[in-house]
């Protein structure tokens, strides 16, 4: 996997700089914040957003556009308190296997010919 660009990195700092609770930012914003020419901030808040790092929170008007835009904020990762159940089970398994004795080889029997 590649790392992340200089302009994936702008433009989530800037989101997460930007958003607010009662308010995210639009891609015009986000571009102007991170010092990203619009052109690139809409091609990557494109593939942020597919890769779930960047979601709409909600639409509102602006002066310069007849449909509302986009405010984007970043996702929220989801914790919960039990874990999940593919992890739980290999932790098992593995205290299980850390657990069970070391067996030694045997030494291999001296070989008689009967010749």
């Amino acid at each position: 996997m590649r790392p992340k660009g200089e302009v994936h990195l702008a433009l989530l700092a800037a989101a997460q700089a930007l958003a607010t609770p009662e308010r995210g930012a639009t891609l015009r914003e986000l571009a102007a914040a991170s010092c990203v020419g619009l052109q690139a901030a809409r091609h990557t808040v494109g593939y942020l957003s597919k890769s779930g790092a960047l979601v709409v929170a909600r639409t509102r008007r602006v002066p310069y556009r007849n449909k509302p835009v986009a405010e984007w904020v970043p996702a929220q990762p989801v914790t919960s308190a039990a874990p999940q159940p593919a992890a739980h089970a290999l932790a098992g398994v593995l205290a299980t296997w850390h657990a069970s004795p070391v067996s030694t080889p045997q030494s291999p029997k001296p070989h008689t010919d009967s010749a």
